[in-house]
């Protein structure tokens, strides 16, 4: 599980996947999102700008990200 402690009110969801190394570039990021292989509390989502708050976790190929303040 890797853990993102917020810097701001949120982040967005490319900008997650990238800070926890799970794709190398926003247009990888995009691309498994638009796939439609990456979920955000457990459901599919399909907006790589989605907002991520304090409590969310995303999936992506079976790892885990934390959003923490």
């Amino acid at each position: 599980m890797e853990i993102i402690k917020l810097k701001d009110e949120f982040i967005k969801l490319g900008q997650a996947l990238k800070a926890a190394g799970f794709v190398d570039s926003g247009v990888e990021a995009k691309m498994v999102i638009l796939d439609g292989l990456v979920k955000v509390n457990g459901e599919v989502e399909v907006q790589r700008g989605k907002k991520l708050y304090d409590g969310d976790e995303v999936e992506f190929e079976g790892n885990i990200i934390k959003i923490t303040k």
